[in-house]
């Protein structure tokens, strides 16, 4: 079992943040620190968007990328990124990183799959925003983890209905709930990965991290999950 700490946009583009916010997961027992790496003008709207300037502010550089690979490195963590466009599948191919993983709204994009399993690679995929009856016809050499998603930020605790998912076909869960418990749920229902988005303080600005969990809450997960597995 292992525990995402999505930092996504929460560095706020603040790369002295965003090496802390490494630090602090890698300390409270996350398996992997995880970016977003994206053009913000070609991937969000600016119309009707309150975010716009905040996700442009977010947009990594491919130098940042580098140096945040860097620090995750020296403190010993895996670093991990979804990336939104083929060129940027290539800034992470040539990092080296192990595996790529595959945003709810990158699902249908063909090209950035298709690129990102050219690298040989494991790919993660959430489904948040798949609307299928199967999984969708994803296959990479280095294999595919699918992972159930409710594309809701927040997702209210009665519409993630644990009870009816398997973790035997879903590798694990990316959870946008308020708190820990439901990602404490799948874990003790299967779930062998679980992604969750990591802040330092929930009250900061920005569109992610009042439902991102603390580096106390993130020790608690950590904790919990090696708990169970000695039961288990």
């Amino acid at each position: 079992m292992e525990i995402i700490a999505e930092i996504g946009q929460n560095h706020n583009g603040d790369m002295d943040l965003a090496r802390r916010l490494i630090r602090e997961a890698q300390a409270a027992g996350a398996s992997v620190a995880k970016f977003q790496v994206y053009d913000a003008r070609a991937l969000f709207p600016k119309d009707g968007n309150a975010w716009f300037d905040y996700n442009c502010r977010t947009e990594l550089t491919r130098a940042q990328v580098e140096m945040l690979a860097a620090e995750c490195a020296r403190v010993g963590i895996e670093f991990m990124a979804s990336a939104f466009d083929v060129e940027r599948v290539g800034w992470l191919d040539r990092l080296g990183v192990p595996r790529y993983k595959i945003a709810s709204r990158s699902v249908k994009d063909r090209a950035l799959i298709e690129a990102c399993a050219a690298t040989g690679r494991r790919l993660i995929v959430s489904l948040g925003m798949w609307d299928g009856t199967e999984f969708p016809a994803i296959s990479a050499p280095g294999g595919v983890e699918f992972l159930y998603c409710i594309s809701k930020y927040p997702t209210a605790l009665s519409d993630v209905e644990l009870a009816k998912v398997d973790f035997t076909r879903y590798a694990g869960f990316s959870d946008h709930t308020i708190g820990i418990e439901a990602a404490m749920a799948a874990l003790a229902r299967g779930a062998r990965i679980i992604e969750k988005h990591f802040t330092l303080d929930k009250a900061m600005y920005g569109p992610d991290h009042a439902g991102s969990m603390t580096p106390e809450e993130l020790a608690s997960l950590c904790r919990f999950k090696d708990r169970l597995a000695q039961i288990l």
